[in-house]
């Protein structure tokens, strides 16, 4: 196996980190903003981030075809309306409940549309997958589909699920929307996503009764019971009609009993009536009937309606053709919320065009949905159902054979977007795939990118099915693959729980080298989820492995890390010379791609000790390096390094250039965390060449970035970027109030530095009005920095110092 795993990542001034290639997909603890702190706005966005002129969100599904009935329902729904448009709703909840299969969904979607013109902002729409056998959806999640529907960029919606619920109450406090949740759960599920006041109307579906959100928030419940003969019948007549002739009453009503009413079921058996227009409607009940005698003799004691459900799933099924059968039943198998045609073909092992096609023949017996193109999901139910059928009818040869070869798909393609994704990062050595398997290939970044995105609500499925079918190989490999073939601004938290099981599965199957990597990269996500101490422990675990190897390159990338984590804390000394040792390692292996890595890191080191000369050989060096090796992220970070040298030594123009090309380089990558990084060093090149006005736009965007992605610390030094441009423009209390809340963060965090750094521009804010605060915050300044004994810290107390 190659060695190495650490990513090419390195830290900068202040104490926080550039993320490298490989490294950028970090998210930590989020932060509240403080109530007295705010960005002014500056031109193309509205308060909250959201783009002007976007057009309203009209996220409805369609309305169900041929919808009858419900007339009484409707009745009592339509009653929570005003009598005029405009006016305050009485009731701004309304919770269909009833039984699985009863239509709570075609009912409220039903109505959606009939009211939709009543709220011209839009309308909202998720399923919150409530009841599927797979992880329902967390709020969070929920929260930034809907703050992106908005116009809020998902690199400004906060980490934070209270912070993400109070801006999304906020973006739409003053407009009048129309939401559908689906398939809640629990009122838990639910609440993040209510607006705060009376313009909006949100409808909520659920098995459950959600009594909370009637007695907290004043939600009128509808139950749904199943559809009265005639209301079901009608349904049956609506389905059928043009393709069968007018049956009598008698066998309609029977064949809505064995469906138990249920709309669900009775769609499903239309549809099958439909397809069948020559076979006499008392022959497809004859065959329903046998397969209720089969549920009954194989019922648990469920309820009569659940039966009924059952009986027609499987009704329907005993009617697809045999390749079709074959892939609803091993469809079973997919762990993921939703899945495409590609992944299906490796599943079953059939050429994607014959997967497509039998695809579409589950949709169009009501089995599966398509919701997009060459996009596929189940109803929960059916997904059950599903399972089950897999587990009684396939062989546990076919069903292991069947998932390794998804699993196959899913590595290989991982490891095709890697390359482009990540192409800097060593690849991961992979056993040739199932000859039924065709991973796919991308023509360029931006398509690696998509299909990462596409896919990455599947991949910690995926390696938890990998790890419950004792295929370690599999799920250790595809850890580590997904760690840098996934979308470039995915959080770091996200990967924590894939890395955490692939370190599982590499140490049972004994990969030392496996092993070593994911330690390597688990420390790297820990040390921006500010677990500093996990970090460090998981990064020696990595090195000692590495020796024990006798393997220097990966020992080398070990000690790389540990010398950011000692960056981190600006001990300088300890972070040179660990990075002294990793270079000397990767001089002997004449490892050039390592080496400007590590030039880059010294390089910040000694910027980080004012030793501007020095830091602006080793960018340099870096640079020239990265440039010839064609490495784009870490062109950027050099880039930023010799920016912030540039702003040092009294020449902005320059240190403006070199930000510009880092932040184009952030912005062709796709990468908000680069982004929101190297618009910090713009916005120090802006404000030391007189753009102020360029200066805030860039520490706005930089914490709404930093916001997001959960990182506490950058947030705050893009607060105290703020504060100086308000202090240079003389508004000196706005300027206090940033310096302020990041001298709070930077305590909280212990970041000594960073918080002298920040309480000196609070008493720069408050001297002219304030002076004994401001001699006292200086003598914090001094006490803060005495452990430090570089020139920076040297010149900083001097200077702090004569103006106590």
């Amino acid at each position: 196996m190659t060695t190495g795993g650490g990513d090419r990542d390195g830290e900068v001034h202040g104490g926080t980190r550039s993320e490298m290639s490989g490294s950028s997909r970090d998210v930590v603890q989020a932060g509240s903003v403080s109530g007295g702190v705010h960005f002014h706005d500056h031109g193309g966005r509205e308060h909250g981030g959201r783009e002007r002129n976007r057009p309203a969100p009209r996220q409805l599904l369609r309305d169900t075809r041929g919808f009858v009935n419900r007339a009484d329902e409707l009745e009592q729904l339509n009653a929570v309306l005003p009598g005029r448009d405009g006016e305050p709703l009485v009731v701004s909840i309304c919770v269909i409940a009833g039984t699985a299969g009863a239509g709570k969904t075609s009912l409220a979607l039903h109505w959606a549309h009939r009211i939709k013109e009543r709220f011209p902002d839009g309308q909202l729409y998720i399923n919150l997958r409530g009841y599927d056998p797979q992880e329902p959806v967390p709020a969070q999640v929920a929260l930034r589909r809907f703050l992106s529907a908005l116009g809020i960029p998902s690199d400004a919606v906060p980490h934070d699920i209270d912070d993400a619920a109070a801006l999304y109450r906020s973006v739409v406090a003053d407009r009048r929307m129309l939401i559908v949740l689906d398939n809640a759960s629990s009122v838990g599920q639910v609440r993040p996503l209510l607006p705060g006041g009376d313009r909006c109307l949100t409808i909520v579906t659920s098995r459950n009764r959600l009594s909370g959100l009637a007695i907290r928030d004043g939600a009128q419940r509808l139950t749904l019971g199943t559809l009265a003969e005639a209301e079901a019948v009608a349904l049956l007549r609506v389905v059928t009609a043009g393709f069968r002739p007018q049956e009598g009453e008698e066998n309609l009503v029977e064949l809505s009993r064995l469906c138990a009413r249920l709309p669900l079921a009775l769609r499903i058996a239309a549809e099958r009536a439909a397809s069948h227009p020559h076979m006499r409607l008392e022959e497809l009940i004859a065959d329903l009937r046998d397969e209720s005698a089969l549920w009954d003799a194989l019922s648990s004691g469920d309820e009569e309606e659940a039966e009924a459900v059952r009986t027609v799933f499987a009704w329907s099924y005993r009617a697809l053709p045999g390749e079709a059968s074959r892939v609803f039943r091993l469809l079973g198998l997919h762990p993921g919320p939703d899945f495409g045609a590609e992944a299906i073909s490796a599943l079953v092992g059939t050429p994607v065009r014959r997967t497509r096609q039998l695809l579409d023949v589950l949709v169009g017996a009501h089995l599966v949905e398509q919701t997009g193109p060459d996009r596929y999901e189940f109803h929960d139910l059916l997904r059950v159902y599903a399972a089950d059928l897999v587990r009684e009818e396939e062989s546990g040869a076919a069903h292991g054979e069947a998932l390794r070869r998804l699993l196959d798909w899913y590595l290989h393609t991982a490891d095709a977007a890697q390359a482009w994704v990540e192409p800097e990062e060593d690849r991961v050595p992979l056993e040739q795939h199932a000859d039924a398997v065709r991973p796919l290939t991308f023509a360029d970044y931006d398509r690696a990118v998509e299909w990462s995105e596409r896919e990455r609500a599947g991949v910690l499925p995926a390696v938890r099915a990998a790890e419950a079918a004792g295929l370690d190989g599999h799920a250790w490999r595809l850890a580590l693959v997904w760690r840098y073939g996934q979308p470039p601004s995915a959080p770091a938290a996200e990967w924590l729980p894939i890395g955490t099981i692939g370190l599982r599965a590499a140490r049972r199957a004994g990969d030392r080298a496996g092993v070593a990597r994911l330690l390597d990269g688990l420390g790297i996500v820990h040390r921006r989820l500010d677990r500093l101490t996990e970090s460090r422990d998981h990064h020696r675990g990595a090195r000692e492995i590495w020796r024990e190897l006798g393997d220097r390159r990966g020992e080398a990338v070990s000690l790389n890390a540990l010398g950011l984590l000692e960056l981190r804390g600006r001990r300088l000394a300890a972070a040179e010379g660990l990075f002294g040792q990793a270079m000397d390692a990767f001089v002997e292996r004449g490892d050039i791609a390592w080496q400007a890595v590590v030039l880059a890191n010294r390089g910040r080191v000694r910027h980080e000790a004012g030793l501007l000369d020095a830091a602006a050989d080793d960018a340099g060096n870096a640079l020239a390096i990265h440039r010839d090796r064609g490495e784009r992220a870490s062109v950027g970070d050099a880039l930023s390094i010799l920016s912030a040298v540039h702003v040092d030594r009294g020449e902005p123009e320059a240190g403006l250039g070199a930000a510009r090309e880092a932040l184009d380089i952030a912005l062709e990558l796709r990468d908000h965390t680069l982004e929101g990084y190297w618009l910090l060093a713009l916005g120090a090149a802006q404000r030391a060449s007189g753009d102020l006005g360029a200066a805030q736009e860039s520490y706005q965007r930089s914490a709404a970035l930093h916001r997001r992605l959960g990182d506490r610390g950058r947030e705050a030094r893009a607060w105290h970027g703020a504060g100086t441009v308000y202090a240079r423009l003389g508004r000196h209390g706005e300027a206090a109030a940033f310096h302020r809340q990041a001298a709070a963060v930077h305590r909280e965090l212990g970041d000594a530095w960073s918080e002298a750094v920040a309480l000196d521009g609070l008493a720069a804010s408050l001297q002219a009005e304030r002076p004994e605060e401001a001699r006292r915050l200086r003598r914090d300044v001094l006490r803060l920095v005495a452990a430090f004994d570089d020139p920076r810290a040297v010149a900083l107390r001097s200077r702090v110092a004569s103006a106590l």
